[in-house]
């Protein structure tokens, strides 16, 4: 599977790594999920007596819907997921895009929040996204088994404030979606987690962190 250049509700192009699937959160959702399922028990059914795949598919549609849940609960309109093996594994990572709708006290900017989120992390670093400023925040999550966490886990969440159709067409972030309008045009958080190979701080969870990173820098505000 190629890489995909895929297209979003709000106005982004994100270039997703071979073998990741986009999930819509708020329309096609579940035709999503029934195409990533069929996929998954066409690449086994092979290798499976034919009970074996019918239970292979319920497993995976609960896995899917409890994924989708837990980003819609996070106001995500699209989910994105590994699909298939990477050298041999399926790996455990998520990346979640989603638009939050905060209005502005007057006389407060975004980047003045930009300037506040920054000084009240240590965690958080300066980024630009598609010529836009925003922030970065890296951090490690313990295990927390009454939340469904049965093992820590890499988060790293990028930040940005999405254009608004009252900027300069000059701004190098000017491309707005269309469902931007004038003044506070909301935020645009996009989170990655995983679990990588058990070991939060090892190299292979370094390499995914990497990958999300990589993926990061193809985000585009999509002009309509």
């Amino acid at each position: 599977m190629p890489p995909a250049d895929t297209k979003n509700a709000f106005g982004y192009t994100l270039i997703i790594p071979p073998g990741w699937a986009r999930i819509p959160l708020r329309e096609g959702t579940q035709d999503a999920v029934k195409r990533i399922v069929d996929e998954a028990a066409e690449r086994v059914s092979a290798d499976l007596p034919k009970d074996k795949v019918a239970d292979a598919r319920m497993e995976l549609y609960r896995r899917l819907n409890s994924s989708v849940k837990e980003a819609q609960r996070r106001d995500g309109v699209d989910l994105y997921l590994p699909v298939e093996p990477m050298h041999g594994y399926l790996v455990a990572a998520s990346i979640v895009v989603a638009k939050l709708d905060t209005g502005l006290r007057d006389g407060v900017g975004r980047q003045d929040v930009l300037r506040q989120l920054l000084a009240d992390s240590d965690d958080s670093e300066p980024v630009e996204v598609d010529g836009a400023a925003g922030l970065r925040k890296e951090r490690t999550m313990p295990a927390d088994p009454e939340k469904g966490a049965d093992a820590p886990s890499k988060h790293v969440e990028y930040v940005v404030p999405v254009p608004s159709s009252s900027e300069s067409p000059a701004s190098p972030a000017s491309s707005a979606s269309s469902a931007s309008s004038g003044g506070d045009a909301g935020w645009v958080v996009v989170s990655f987690t995983t679990l990588g190979d058990g070991n939060p701080e090892g190299d292979f969870t370094e390499i995914l962190v990497e990958l999300f990173d990589a993926v990061m820098t193809t985000f585009r505000w999509r002009t309509e």
